[in-house]
């Protein structure tokens, strides 16, 4: 009795694990642009490409469309989640609100250990340097970016707050990353120290106006670079659901 309950429950860790290995590898892919916005997901290339059974794409899948980063068409399908500036324009605005209220609660909430992970971030992020679109150095500031932004509204003492928050960092962000050969430079970096001085002098109003501004200036940018499915076309090999792939595993 003792051994197939252990038994089951190994399994369902292993399906556990397989199902979130899945997850990872299409978000990351969904997120980069790899997978093209629109393009038809065959969950059999996918049981393929991952050498696992149905299950767990099938859970990788439905867990992604709770996200909103596929959608689902009755009687054809999965498809990855369409782009649009409507719905871009939505996810900046929501940003705004969220965001907004984290950081002016994080302020307000104020302590040593927040403004010292904050600052930690930044210094991160300030020394990383961006390269060509793919390589390994620009992965690690697209990790650094987010962790500053995580740590910009992670004093605010809301769990909920913090999961929204970076929810809504991931879907702005695979705009971004779609549009990013089409969006010019600007110096975020300085728009970055601007809002930490605002948070470090507790000037809760000026954060939120920069942060507002930070947010607006990136979607100009990427609505003004055109959110037709021809201008989201990243160079490089596209990955298709059936391409080879390392192992859940790996």
């Amino acid at each position: 009795m003792e051994t197939a309950l252990a038994t089951e429950m190994t399994g369902e860790r292993q399906s556990a694990t397989l199902t979130q290995s899945v997850y990872a590898q299409l978000r990351a892919d969904i997120l980069s642009g790899r997978m093209r916005p629109g393009e038809k997901i065959r969950a059999e290339a996918l049981r393929k490409r991952f050498n696992t059974a149905s299950s767990p794409v099938r859970e990788a899948l439905n867990r992604l469309l709770s996200e909103g980063f596929v959608a689902l068409e009755e009687q054809k399908g999965f498809r990855v989640a369409p782009v649009s500036a409507e719905e871009l324009k939505e996810l900046v605005k929501t940003r705004c609100w969220i965001d907004g209220l984290a950081i002016r609660e994080s302020i307000e909430r104020f302590d040593l250990a927040w403004e010292e992970k904050l600052v930690l971030a930044l210094h991160h992020l300030s020394h990383t340097h961006r390269d060509e679109l793919g390589q390994a150095e620009n992965l690690k500031w697209e990790s650094r970016h987010k962790d500053f932004h995580m740590a910009l509204i992670g004093g605010c003492g809301s769990r909920w707050m913090k999961r929204i928050s970076e929810q809504l960092f991931d879907a702005a962000e695979r705009y971004r990353l779609l549009a990013l050969e089409q969006v010019l430079e600007r110096n975020e970096l300085q728009e970055h120290r601007d809002l930490v001085d605002a948070c470090i002098n507790r000037d809760a109003d000026r954060a939120i106006t920069l942060l507002d501004h930070h947010y607006t200036q990136t979607f100009e940018a990427i609505a003004n670079s055109g959110l037709d499915a021809d201008r989201f076309d990243l160079p490089g090999p596209r990955v298709r659901s059936d391409a080879p792939s390392a192992s859940p595993d790996g």
